[in-house]
């Protein structure tokens, strides 16, 4: 299980870089939530899952780690999805904002304006 979890945050981490490396405002916003994917499954990996075992203690078993799974990584990653929603939220409304702007989706405002056609002699009347 070690092995599908480390290979998933490297696949997450890789398709993350790639894409915030891009110069669209979309782009960078699916490489922005792709690493907090990757993080979320690092952050729960660290609690050691294991499959069959509750997060919870259950009366008559010995209070080790034999017996239950460590809940703090899980509530820390139900903490980063709701603050990850919040923070690509506001990264949307930031990067619409900055399209009406500047009439371009690149980060760095570069893009070659393509200049708009003269109005026709009706239109300006």
């Amino acid at each position: 299980m070690e092995i599908a979890i480390a290979s998933a945050i490297g696949i997450l981490v890789a398709a993350a870089v790639y894409l915030m490396l891009r110069s669209r405002s979309f782009d960078l916003i699916l490489g922005l939530t792709l690493l907090t994917y990757a993080t979320n499954l690092l952050i729960f990996s660290g609690g050691r899952p294991v499959v069959g075992k509750p997060p919870v203690l259950r009366d008559g078993l010995p209070a080790t780690l034999a017996n239950y799974t460590d809940p703090l990584p899980q509530a820390l990653v139900l903490t980063a999805i709701v603050i990850a929603f919040a923070m690509t939220a506001v990264t949307i409304v930031l990067a619409m904002r900055s399209r009406a702007d500047n009439d371009t989706d690149h980060v760095d405002g570069r893009e070659e304006r393509v200049p708009k056609p003269p109005l026709a002699k009706k239109d300006r009347a």
